[in-house]
């Protein structure tokens, strides 16, 4: 990109008009502990001490991260099973992805929904949102997770929350993973029945951030951090966080990922967390973006690490991943995988409106993933209050 078309770009780190300004604290420690985090330095000596210890310090939480951490995977998988075990038991939670509508106003250079893609657009009436919901309903789920593209124009706040009423009606655990919004939005989509809201970060180098987001409110990198504290301060009991592993420094960005989540833990101590832990998967402009290869060891020990150092979050895992894979995390570290996944818009009930945001890996149904679950001697559990 040349000079004279980066001068026209947004300032990714001013706000824009209409968007609530929370304040910068939590992002401020974040960014300076990244920023410091030379994850070289760290030592085998370092990775056994925090592996030692009962409860580990962001500090013991670096060290995990390190690449001298990987021939001491092993080690890492038993404490993270052991930790999983503590305090999960042998449960797994199941759930499914519901994408609603795929309009979008932002212009990300590695997604497949970006405003400038010539894919098919869709945006589901609630009739059509219903019955989906009644098909998903059908296989026995009991939480749902609503996706839209990042459009205020198309998929407003007031369609979003119609959606989520639909889905309480059907669903005991209604989540969203939406645009950012300000606190008073995120009280009103709690009204409407939602539970948790999930927003990726992406990257949080804010310089890359910058080269990746060209336009679209997704472009300021300041009031994307802070939704989920604003998601908090509106009410909502659950939060997840994720960075897309693969768009920059993996470690660096899994260490920021753990450690927003940790600070807000405890600024907010009755907060529910979880996380995600996403692979950059093939879409349209891949040639573009040369990914830093996250490969399936540093996978493990990057959802290791999250467990070891936040014990009581939700760790989700993607239908991004194999499905050897999934199979093998659920039974250490991950507590929550989608099943019976489509991601096209309208697809679960048959008749696809919309083009999808990315390739999927692993395609089981509500039924296969049951049946592996229970194979595994694990416990299905359909929702957080409902054992099956």
């Amino acid at each position: 990109m040349n000079t004279e078309n980066t001068e026209k770009l947004t300032d990714h780190m001013k706000y824009m008009e209409g968007m609530e300004d929370i304040g910068s604290e939590v992002m401020d420690k974040v960014i300076a502990q990244m920023n410091s985090f030379d994850y070289n330095a760290y030592t085998e000596a370092d990775v056994k001490k925090a592996l030692a210890k009962d409860v580990l310090s962001p500090e013991d939480f670096k060290a995990l991260l390190s690449p001298a951490a990987l021939p001491l995977l092993e080690d890492i998988a038993q404490r993270a099973k052991a930790e999983t075990r503590k305090h999960f038991g042998n449960s797994v939670y199941m759930f499914t992805p519901l994408y609603i509508a795929n309009y979008c106003e932002n212009y990300c250079i590695y997604c497949g929904f970006n405003c400038h893609n010539k894919i098919k657009r869709a945006m589901l009436t609630m009739e059509q949102v219903e019955k989906e919901m009644q098909t998903i309903a059908e296989t026995g789920l009991q939480e749902i997770l609503i996706l839209t593209g990042e459009s205020r124009a198309k998929s407003d706040v007031k369609y979003i929350g119609e959606a989520c009423k639909i889905a309480s009606k059907y669903f005991k655990v209604v989540g969203v993973e939406v645009y950012p919004m300000n606190s008073d939005e995120y009280a009103y989509l709690h009204s409407c029945g939602v539970d948790f809201v999930t927003v990726f970060q992406e990257t949080y180098n804010s310089d890359k951030y910058a080269t990746l987001h060209l336009a679209g409110h997704k472009r300021i990198f300041p009031y994307r951090f802070n939704a989920q504290e604003r998601a908090l301060k509106g009410g909502i009991r659950g939060v997840g966080f994720a960075a897309l592993l693969g768009l920059d420094d993996f470690r660096k960005d899994a260490f920021a990922t753990g450690y927003h989540a940790y600070l807000l833990q405890r600024k907010y101590p009755y907060a529910e967390i979880a996380f995600s832990c996403p692979r950059l998967r093939p879409i349209i402009n891949n040639d573009k973006i040369n990914p830093k290869d996250v490969h399936q060891r540093q996978l493990l020990q990057i959802i290791c690490a999250y467990r070891i150092f936040m014990p009581f979050a939700n760790i989700t895992i993607s239908s991004r991943e194999c499905a050897q894979f999934r199979d093998n995390i659920i039974q250490i570290a991950a507590t929550k995988t989608s099943a019976g996944v489509n991601v096209g818009i309208g697809a679960h009930s048959g008749q696809q409106q919309g083009d999808e945001q990315f390739e999927i890996d692993d395609g089981r149904s509500v039924k296969e993933m049951y049946d592996m679950i229970k194979s595994k001697g694990m416990q299905p559990v359909m929702s957080d209050y409902i054992y099956v």
